[in-house]
């Protein structure tokens, strides 16, 4: 089927911006995402229903046939999300997470050690941003009630190592569905020298926001590093009676049903990267490895093996009448992703077809100095994830927009402005007031969802401030090192602002 050019046209940025606009002005993602595609298939094909039709059939069948054989990688990576959903819905019908709360309740001796055990459970809870904020606000919430840690702060713990360490992380929900449309991205627009892995180890390397986010976690939960009203939500906290966790044993919880399952996932999804990279190396390196591992394939099987080690390791915790239910549940908490991933990939393909890219490409090389797009898509990024609460929406009509506008005026610019959109993403998703991750923190941490967003608020900006002066340097000196270096030092000086200003009597 003959398709209209539009490289040529403003008509080409169309479908795409009236997808953010939409999503900005509606807050609902997937009606957003599914009339861009439409919008941009009737476009294509001169407004022919019939043609219309065929044409988004064709783009359907491509996520899982490219014209000569089977393509199942997106297909495997859906099959992934419903895998981790069933895990971690059968780890909170065993009362595993309580188990692990009481045991964790028996060792740690002060509110600094509350407090930096609640953030580094990141790095065994990384797989996903849902099962972190719910998993660990599980296990951490009596032991930070015990020595009065406001809830308000275990709310901001739990959201800034989500999404920001899922997003860094190619073994997780994030890192797969990323990887995964990057994979396409590769060869939409020519982009050569790197694998989907080493690509996305090079975006998250540029990822200013996510890494800064993580950095300042473990300053304020050290430190003890308190700004605007968390200030006085600690305060409170720490003059209250004592804490108050309401939390009940379900009794047949298991402290190792909790960490074994999740290290089953871990390594065995890591030894699979190992093994399927290693098939296409003529002698073993541990980089070249994971540069050409099997990314999709790696996951299902890690998710299998962690789904197994649950069940095992829970036998006799869950009534056999509950085992169907919790799967059930768990299949059904992934929905929502797997609907937004698939409408982001078809449009990708839309954008593609429509050349938006190219055409936004000619206006940019004219009127702005394209050393500005990392932080100009970095702000751009973080402002619809705001609106619209979800960084996978962002990334779905973000990333191809990015590359193809990288592509088209300064090649060298492709990865930071592919980072700077991941960045913005991680951003805007971290502040926004009706981003599923902040709501599942304010309901991990049982802490009011208002009290949450506004104690966190002074945090996120600060660090998002340090990422876009990190963003200006990248763009003009193209050196990852320099960028991180200038967010750093912005970092710095502002909590020294920031602490002076809190410390200055009124």
């Amino acid at each position: 089927m003959q398709l209209i050019d539009y490289s040529d046209s403003f008509l080409s940025v169309v479908p795409a911006f009236l997808a953010l606009a939409l999503a900005i002005i509606t807050r609902r993602v997937l009606l957003s995402l599914g009339i861009g595609v439409l919008v941009g298939v009737f476009m294509l094909v001169g407004g022919t229903p019939l043609d219309a039709a065929a044409q988004l059939k064709s783009m359907a069948v491509s996520l899982i046939w490219d014209g000569n054989d089977w393509s199942l990688g997106k297909l495997k990576i859906l099959i992934f999300l419903l895998l981790l959903g069933i895990f971690t819905s059968l780890l909170t019908y065993s009362g595993s997470n309580q188990a692990f709360a009481d045991w964790a309740k028996q060792h740690i001796k002060d509110q600094r050690g509350a407090k930096m055990l609640t953030a580094c459970l990141v790095f065994v809870t990384f797989i996903d941003d849902y099962f972190h904020s719910l998993a660990v606000g599980a296990i951490a919430r009596p032991v930070t009630d015990k020595f009065k840690v406001s809830r308000a702060k275990l709310a901001y713990i739990l959201d800034s190592t989500a999404a920001p360490m899922c997003v860094l992380m190619p073994v997780s929900s994030w890192g797969a569905s990323i990887i995964a449309t990057l994979s396409g991205l590769l060869v939409t627009y020519h982009i050569t020298g790197y694998t989907p892995m080493g690509l996305f180890v090079s975006m998250s390397l540029m990822n200013y926001y996510a890494l800064f986010a993580l950095l300042m976690v473990f300053t304020v939960a050290y430190f003890s590093f308190d700004i605007g009203s968390m200030a006085e939500l600690e305060r409170t906290a720490r003059e209250s009676e004592a804490g108050d966790s309401t939390e009940s044993s379900h009794g047949q919880g298991r402290v190792y049903a909790l960490i074994i399952p999740v290290l089953v996932l871990i390594f065995s999804t890591i030894a699979a990267m190992l093994y399927t990279g290693a098939q296409a190396l003529d002698s073993f390196s541990l980089l070249g490895a994971f540069e050409n591992t099997d990314v999709n394939t790696s996951l299902v099987f890690g998710g299998v093996c962690g789904v197994s080690a649950v069940l095992l390791c829970t036998i006799g915790t869950i009534a056999g009448k509950d085992y169907p239910h919790a799967v059930f549940q768990g299949m059904k908490s992934m929905i929502g992703a797997i609907i937004i991933l698939i409408l982001a990939w078809l449009i990708s393909i839309v954008v593609s077809d429509m050349h938006t890219g190219e055409y936004l490409s000619k206006l940019v090389a004219g009127n702005i100095n394209p050393a500005l797009l990392p932080a100009i898509l970095f702000l751009l990024g973080s402002v619809m994830a705001f609106a619209t609460g979800t960084s996978w929406g962002t990334f779905g009509i973000m990333l191809p927009i990015a590359a193809a506008m990288a592509v088209k005026v300064d090649p060298s610019l492709t990865v930071p402005c592919m980072s700077a959109v991941m960045a913005g993403a991680v951003c805007g998703d971290h502040c926004s007031p009706i981003s599923d991750t902040t709501i599942l923190s304010s309901t991990g941490a049982h802490c009011n969802h208002i009290d949450h967003v506004t104690s966190q608020l002074p945090y996120a900006l600060t660090v998002a401030a340090s990422a876009t002066v990190g963003y200006l340097a990248l763009g003009f000196t193209q050196s990852a090192l320099l960028g991180f270096i200038v967010s750093g030092i912005a970092m710095f000086g502002l909590i020294l602002l920031l602490k002076n200003k809190q410390n200055r009597p009124a």
